[in-house]
């Protein structure tokens, strides 16, 4: 059957075929596409809204419902429904999964549910590699990657593809067969490339060498002290909890993606931070009363070239990407319109 968009049903597309459409889809270009709408107030988002409880089994479990608009050239509403528990991987299930929404642009009902799981780790590695270039400084020749879960593979896998300067990632994980099985899930993109990937013995020895660091972590502990940073060092806060308040405090400049949801949410460090009345926004007041660090610019504000990201090559940079769900809807909208096109998918009736 040909798809189109006046169909009454619903096009409805599993894991395989979203990653297949992802193929024909530069990700951190459309990315950059989605920051320049939010950077220039084309773009609607609320907050999200945080379930979380305590199943049977007595394990913390979460679900997060995250609805937003993007204007401009793109024009899609949507949701992403991203669901998790730690405890997954030791029942040889991924941490998180969930499906991305979207609704047709006129009457607003339901026109795709996608697999949003494989969407949300795509995103946010193609978010972590637009503000990597967006901050760049000297040429990167080693990364660090501090993680071997889905999220640290989708980062390496992005960072080989579309950093061509890049040498070395050095790849940490509290369980050394994460990494040595991530390492042989990667062996014919390394071999491809030009890029060693080393499994290092320890979190410092992976950060000390290292010019971009990507913490892919499931810590609510920091663990990253600001003497491990290297003169240059952009610090891609992707998991959020992993840099101790000094490295927030000492960076030479400080990115988020959304400051009203960063500082909405009393969960992570900057929020915590925030609340405790030790940082602010890049426009709120300063107190006059006590030390404060200001955050420095929002990545939309980056993109758009309204604020800089970099003065010197030696700026130390702290991005904070606390995730919008503007990226998955953007990501959806393409892969939708591509999946038409390739008569992609299932039809689902009403």
């Amino acid at each position: 059957m040909t798809f189109a968009q006046t169909d009454t049903g619903i096009l409805y597309l599993c894991e395989e075929e979203v990653k297949m459409v992802c193929q024909r889809l530069d990700s951190v270009a459309l990315m950059h596409e989605l920051f320049r709408l939010h950077g220039s107030g084309q773009t609607v988002l609320p907050d999200e809204a945080y379930l979380g409880w305590t199943n049977s089994l007595g394990e913390k479990v979460r679900s997060l419902n995250m609805p937003g608009y993007v204007g401009g050239s793109i024009k899609q509403a949507g949701t992403k429904i991203i669901n998790g528990n730690i405890a997954n991987s030791q029942r040889g299930l991924p941490r998180a999964s969930g499906l991305t929404l979207l609704y047709d642009s006129i009457n607003v009902r339901v026109i795709c549910i996608m697999e949003g799981a494989y969407i949300s780790s795509l995103r946010t590695a193609s978010v972590s590699l637009l503000a990597t270039q967006l901050c760049m400084g000297r040429p990167i020749n080693c990364a660090a990657v501090i993680g071997a879960g889905v999220l640290g593979q989708r980062h390496i896998e992005l960072l080989i593809q579309r950093l061509p300067s890049l040498q070395k990632v050095s790849l940490f994980d509290l369980d050394p067969q994460r990494s040595a099985n991530l390492h042989a899930s990667l062996k014919s993109l390394l071999e491809e490339s030009s890029v060693t990937l080393v499994e290092e013995r320890s979190v410092q020895m992976a950060i000390q060498e290292a010019q971009l660091i990507i913490p892919t972590t499931t810590t609510t502990t920091g663990y990253i002290p600001y003497s491990w940073l290297r003169p240059g060092a952009i610090l891609v806060n992707v998991s959020l909890d992993d840099p101790l308040p000094e490295v927030v405090m000492k960076a030479d400049k400080i990115i988020v993606d959304d400051w009203d949801l960063v500082k909405n949410d009393t969960r992570r460090l900057l929020g915590r931070m925030y609340h405790a009345g030790e940082i602010v926004g890049p426009d709120d007041p300063m107190p006059i009363s006590k030390q404060v660090r200001r955050v420095d610019a929002l990545l939309g504000e980056i993109a758009t070239h309204q604020r800089t990201a970099r003065e010197s090559d030696d700026d130390i940079i702290l991005v904070n990407p606390f995730g919008l769900s503007i990226e998955d809807i953007t990501l959806a909208a393409h892969i939708y319109q591509t999946a038409l096109q390739l008569e992609v998918g299932t039809y689902l009736r009403r």
